[in-house]
């Protein structure tokens, strides 16, 4: 299955937007904390709606808790960054991906740049910083979804 894993998410209403997102396309999400604010149901069902029920949801209380996890499923992490230079479309998913977005406010640390398998960038305008987190996400398990051949499943479900 493939997952999309949100490092310290600093937005509830994006969050929740990608947990909608993640319900409606039957993929996992993975948060890892700490989060900007309180991970809870009250926070996420904004955006998130009655999808949240549908959503299949991990929480993992930092990031050694999630690469722990990680190693022992054996996900590949392929992360989502600015700093990418491989355009996401380029890029050869493969069903178990684990799609990495980072902080709205910060992206990730170095650390966690060291630890991605691979590398993605949503390409964009020159002068433009970046995408919305939510929107970033949409596009790239989009094109997961697409190439792994899981849209077709999706839809006949």
């Amino acid at each position: 299955m493939l997952r999309l894993a949100l490092y310290q998410p600093d937005i509830p209403q994006n969050t929740g937007t990608m947990l909608r997102m993640a319900a409606c396309l039957g993929i996992a999400v993975e948060i890892i904390e700490p989060a900007g604010f309180d991970v809870s149901d009250r926070h996420l069902r904004r955006s998130g709606l009655d999808y949240l029920d549908h959503a299949a949801i991990g929480r993992h209380r930092s990031w050694t808790a999630f690469e722990a996890w990680r190693r022992e499923t054996g996900s590949r992490l392929v992360l989502a960054t600015t700093a990418g230079a491989l355009p996401y479309t380029d890029f050869a998913f493969r069903p178990g991906d684990c799609i990495l977005m980072g902080r709205e406010s910060a992206g990730v640390p170095e650390k966690v740049h060291g630890a991605a398998d691979a590398r993605v960038v949503v390409p964009i305008r020159a002068g433009l910083r970046s995408l919305n987190v939510a929107v970033a996400a949409a596009m790239i398990v989009g094109e997961a979804l697409r190439q792994t051949g899981s849209l077709s499943v999706i839809a006949a479900s």
